[in-house]
Formats: structure tokens, sequence, C-alpha cells
């Protein structure tokens, strides 16, 4: 072991006190106080967003294309208190944690009886 620790100044790379010598990038007459356009649409910034972000309708496209009924269908997705979700579609979960006496609320049956709402979990192909 003491032999390992006389070697250590040899294993770690020592940095050079000489910085006149060797290769050297050029100094650039631009600083970087003022960042490109591009390079500085972050949180905060007076840069607008790109067009990737911004919907056609000019404001911020951060709404997902669900009404209230998918809304009140993903809690039931998320509240575990019913039982996993995955390999099983909404409807036969509801049934499932029904005849387990989880009392699913009514609203979710009424729903997806109704056939108007998707009857797989909101994880359905995503996992």
């Amino acid at each position: 072991m003491a032999t390992t620790s006389k070697n250590m100044k040899g294993f770690y790379r020592q940095k050079k006190n000489n910085t006149t010598g060797g290769i050297t990038k050029p100094k650039s007459s631009n600083s970087t106080k003022n960042p490109s356009p591009k390079l500085a649409a972050t949180f905060g910034s007076d840069i607008t967003q790109p067009p990737a972000l911004i919907s056609h309708g000019g404001s911020f496209d951060l709404k997902d294309d669900f009404d209230e009924q998918e809304q009140v269908l993903r809690q039931f997705d998320m509240n575990m208190a019913y039982g996993p979700c995955l390999g099983i579609t909404r409807l036969a979960r509801w049934e499932r944690a029904q005849r387990l006496g989880l009392n699913p609320p009514k609203e979710i049956e009424n729903l997806l009886k109704g056939g108007k709402v998707k009857l797989e979990c909101l994880f359905a192909g995503r996992v």
C-alpha cells in the first residue's frame, strides 16, 4: 500500500505552470455576455419563443387535446387505490374494483358506458 501512495502524483495529471507554451485558442473580440438569440430562449428571457412552442392561434401550445371527461378518466387511471391499469381497459378495471369492494366512482362507469371516451388507460401503448 505504501508504494501506491508514492505513485499517486504520477497517476493524476498535473497542471502545468507554464501558460505561455502549448496550443491555445485565439482570443476573439466577441464576448459571451450577449448570447445569440438562438441560445437565449430561456426562462425570463426577453427573446421570443421558437415557433415549435407556439400554436396556430399565437398562444403557447401547452394544452393537450383532451376534454374534461378525459381529464376525469386520467385521474381514475392515476389513482392506484383501484389497482393497476396496465393491460386492462378502463371499464374492466372499474368492474374489477367494484367486485373487490373498492367503491370506484359511479361517474367513471357512466362515462365509460356512454361510449364517447377512450376505453384504454392513460399508459396504454406508452409503457
